[in-house]
């Protein structure tokens, strides 16, 4: 689940916890509300800790100085 849906399954968890009022036989509609706003939320904790991961090791792009360079050769004796 991206994070787009994931925050779209938050929100219709929030609405159906605060927002709906008709009663469903069998079912209470503020418990299924507050299960999805869960779900949702770890969903978009591991879509965003994916994509965190992903862009760790990322080329950072041109304009952007270089790293510490290694050295050339063994180290020189004195």
């Amino acid at each position: 689940m991206s994070i787009g849906g994931s925050i779209f399954v938050i929100a219709i968890g929030a609405i159906l916890r605060f927002a709906v009022t008709k009663q469903v036989a069998g079912v209470d509609l503020r418990t299924v509300g507050l299960i999805l706003m869960i779900a949702g939320g770890a969903a978009l904790v591991i879509a965003l800790t994916m994509l965190a991961l992903a862009n760790r090791d990322r080329d950072p792009g041109p304009g952007t100085p270089p790293g510490p360079q290694p050295p050339a050769g063994p180290p020189t004796r004195y």
